[in-house]
């Protein structure tokens, strides 16, 4: 007699659990937990009615930006499903409320400032000692590959390929890949200082990492650690880099690199379709803001007839 499939051992539910937690990305599930954790300490509950949903929802509408409600109603959404509970978030009451909110308040979003080319040459120009170093590398690859910062501090030294021509970059996983199909991301040669390939064998040669994570810590000592950089570290150190170069902090954010090259590629008059082979962007839709602001002086009408 054939044995039944059950989930009556806690190898086998552990199982099931890692392979329903791997449907979503780490960062997803941590955006998640977070949302949940200040939906409850608003006054919310699990289970939640619409009522008390869509009170939440208006009480932070004028303090949290559009796309932070929707992602929160998303993850109340899940967190009723894990349960086996009737989610409140379909309601009318719910659909209408969020509705509301972005007709009075809007839907626009914040969009910080490409870090272009000619910013970006300032910036490294000056960076000097170990951890200058480093930042050079950090910031011209990230700017010359495109990466989202999740990309950036996940590239380890085996992901990296020098050739003749340059440098090849596997990217194992990314927002838009969650399968882990991965893709290649090549990085030429550059005449001049701040050549993006020449400053990563730099920051290998100096640091003498020869495996593991490719960016890394620095302790008080300006010594190379054995931890890499977090997301969160490609933003601050554009901050205090593009800061120190005079420029506004406030402004950049760790998207500003991906945002500086789409933006400069426009701005040179780079067709979209290369521009999206190096982004790996699925459609020019995502592309055109960053196409549109960056060519709004190219052509401009008043430079025609002035």
């Amino acid at each position: 007699m054939k044995n039944k499939l059950t989930l009556s051992s806690n190898h086998t539910r552990k199982k099931v659990r890692e392979y329903l937690a791997a449907t979503q990305a780490k960062n997803t599930q941590l955006a998640y937990q977070n949302d949940i954790a200040h939906f409850l300490r608003s006054g919310g509950e699990i289970p939640a009615t619409p009522r008390c949903v869509a009170s939440y929802l208006a009480v932070h509408a004028n303090t949290l930006s559009l796309a932070t409600l929707n992602r929160r109603v998303v993850a109340i959404n899940h967190a009723h499903k894990d349960k086996g509970l009737k989610s409140p978030t379909r309601s009318a009451l719910v659909t209408d409320t969020l509705r509301g909110i972005r007709r009075i308040n809007g839907s626009k979003q914040r969009q910080v400032m490409p870090l272009l080319k000619s910013d970006l040459m300032k910036i490294t120009r000056k960076l000097t000692g170990l951890i200058g170093i480093r930042d050079k590398a950090l910031l011209l690859i990230g700017f010359a590959g495109a990466f989202r910062r999740s990309e950036l501090v996940a590239l380890k030294v085996e992901d990296v390929r020098f050739v003749t021509e340059g440098v090849l970059i596997h990217v194992l996983r990314s927002k838009t890949d969650q399968n882990g199909v991965g893709r290649k991301v090549a990085i030429p040669y550059i005449k001049g200082c701040h050549c993006p390939v020449r400053a990563l064998k730099m920051w290998l040669e100096k640091s003498n990492i020869k495996t593991g994570a490719l960016f890394r810590r620095m302790n008080r000592f300006d010594q190379v650690t054995d931890y890499g950089l977090c997301a969160a570290s490609v933003a601050l150190i554009i901050k205090q880099r593009v800061a120190e170069a005079g420029l506004n902090p406030e402004q950049y954010s760790g998207h500003s690199l991906r945002a500086g090259l789409v933006t400069s590629a426009a701005q040179a008059g780079v067709s979209s379709w290369k521009i999206r082979q190096q982004t790996a962007h699925k459609s020019d839709v995502m592309l055109q803001r960053y196409i549109r602001d960056g060519q709004l002086f190219v052509n401009n009408a008043v430079s025609q007839i002035w």
